[in-house]
């Protein structure tokens, strides 16, 4: 069963595509979350969407919002995906045991062997505030992203 809006965002440590160890609580002691579940590093879809990511993430950034994306590829694939499209966000290696913080947050499609592909944003307190989700070929709405975070943003106020 997915996560949904309104309960707490399971929590996770994994290694970036550097090898370093990243926290979720750690993160969410500075700032909110974006986490994005991509299912396969150098697939079509999952590139254009990791280059826009990138591109946007200073968006987030001065929004209060950390990116980090999550893949179920090993740090090994992930590094050398981030390389070859310039890429600085942390790229997570959910890889082993395979895919079990998709898992634990109700994207990880058995009969695929990867993630769905959904983000959820998690504010300072580990509460999902939203869900953003696409069917598998069809890359996530930036503008789902913009109003996601103008929502939290809003409520902080």
């Amino acid at each position: 069963m997915s996560i949904t809006p309104g309960t707490r965002a399971p929590s996770f440590v994994l290694r970036n595509q550097h090898g370093q160890s990243i926290d979720s609580r750690e993160l969410l002691t500075r700032r909110a979350v974006l986490v994005v579940f991509l299912p396969l590093a150098f697939s079509p879809v999952c590139s254009q969407e990791l280059v826009q990511l990138d591109d946007w993430h200073d968006v987030a950034a001065s929004a209060g919002v950390e990116v980090v994306v999550i893949s179920v590829d090993s740090a090994a694939t992930l590094r050398a995906w981030s390389d070859a499209e310039g890429i600085s966000l942390s790229l997570l290696s959910d890889f082993w045991p395979h895919g079990a913080v998709a898992q634990s947050f109700g994207v990880f499609l058995d009969e695929k062997g990867f993630a769905r592909r959904s983000s959820f944003l998690i504010d300072i307190n580990g509460i999902v505030r939203d869900v953003i989700s696409s069917q598998l070929g069809e890359p996530r709405q930036f503008a789902d992203y913009q109003r996601a975070i103008e929502r939290l943003s809003s409520e902080r106020r």
